[in-house]
């Protein structure tokens, strides 16, 4: 597995990155490497620290690799939640890598896109209550999507990859990547089956956030 990073951490601007550990991570789908990652951006004179993981298999470097963008779903990822798509997005993304042989994953420590887990909660009551995923947000007080995509972008140029194929429904992670100097060359649509638990769900997300989905 071909994996190259540089001795000095990537500065670019206000903000640094560096690879603080990798290992091995043996999954259903084949052995993966884990690598963890640290983002410092300096604010109006603050550090901020950010956090998150790559999980890669196979060179990334032969051909243009596969890559899928994934911010941390507690109830999704870890308790199977039927509530929203995350789960089987991560699952679906982590078997489509494994087929192909080559390819990363980027998992961002960004629950609810930046609001956090007791917000999450406090979302989905109002959920329950009639809000959909945008309106619990708004009357919590919160932005619709608090991610930035920094830190991603910043581990693509700290393992030396310029070009993508995206597997993702959302426009704004292809604008974010390209802004930002990472070619998307395609994109890899990542759909599940709507159920009667998510259809509204993911219905807001099509509608209000302009996702890319066919099948709702």
């Amino acid at each position: 597995m071909a994996v190259h990073t540089h001795d000095r951490p990537v500065l670019t601007m206000n903000i640094s990155i560096h690879q603080v550990a990798s290992a091995d991570l043996p999954t259903r789908w084949g052995t993966f490497r884990i690598l963890g990652f640290e983002l410092h951006r300096e604010d109006n004179g603050e550090v901020q620290r950010e956090t998150g993981v790559a999980v890669v298999m196979g060179d990334l470097t032969c051909n243009v690799p596969l890559l899928r963008i994934h911010s941390q779903c507690l109830t999704g990822d870890a308790f199977r939640s039927l509530r929203y798509d995350c789960g089987e997005q991560l699952q679906a993304s982590l078997r489509m890598i494994a087929e192909e042989g080559a390819g990363l994953l980027i998992y961002e420590e960004m629950e609810v896109r930046g609001i956090g887990l007791m917000a999450k909660v406090r979302a989905y009551e109002l959920q329950d209550g009639g809000c959909d995923t945008i309106e619990a947000n708004e009357r919590l007080g919160y932005r619709i999507d608090y991610r930035d995509y920094s830190l991603p972008v910043q581990i693509l140029r700290l393992l030396g990859i310029p070009r993508v194929r995206l597997i993702t429904n959302n426009p704004e992670k292809i604008n974010s990547l390209m802004a930002a100097g990472i070619a998307v060359d395609e994109r890899i649509p990542c759909e599940t089956i709507p159920t009667h638990h998510d259809l509204r769900y993911l219905q807001t997300k099509k509608l209000k956030m302009g996702h890319m989905l066919s099948n709702v």
